[in-house]
């Protein structure tokens, strides 16, 4: 029975924002049904206007971080406000974080596949129409490449610029 277990993971790839917070707890109202682990993902990609560096908001103005470090403590900070928010949710509590460098959609479907997960539970910013279409979707771009089922989890949200 523990290789059953072993095997039954949930994969929630975030990008820190409420739309993320959504998915993980969507993810882990199922993972608590399926006794599955969580698997909380971020990758971390370049952004255009500063290669290497993720920018961060100081007390007096903005900076630059190697995106490593910084992700790294957005990450932990992101689980522990999630934690605070439902600290009876055990599937929270122990989901395993996990950083990796890439091409966000590239990088998601390639650690489901070697972290062998059941499913892809991945928040949606809720863009339609032309904006959907200029953007593209990463969450539409996962469901369309992963080898698991993928459940987007749409929000009603609007996004704050």
């Amino acid at each position: 029975m523990a290789k059953k277990k072993d095997k039954n993971r949930l994969l929630v790839p975030v990008d820190f924002t409420p739309f993320s917070e959504e998915a993980l707890f969507f993810a882990s109202e199922l993972a608590e049904k399926l006794e599955a682990q969580l698997l909380v993902l971020h990758v971390i990609h370049d952004p255009l206007e500063a290669p290497g560096f993720y920018a961060q908001k100081g007390k007096k103005r903005k900076f630059l971080r190697s995106m490593e470090e910084a992700a790294e403590e957005m990450m932990d900070e992101f689980l522990i406000k999630i934690r605070k928010l439902h600290p009876d949710n055990t599937p929270i509590k122990k989901a395993i974080p996990i950083l990796v460098v890439g091409i966000p959609v590239t990088r998601i479907v390639e650690i489901a596949e070697k972290k062998q997960a059941r499913m892809i539970i991945i928040g949606s910013h809720g863009r339609t129409g032309l904006s959907n279409l200029l953007l593209g979707s990463k969450a539409e771009q996962v469901v369309r490449l992963s080898p698991v089922p993928v459940t987007v989890v749409k929000s009603s949200r609007e996004e704050k610029k």
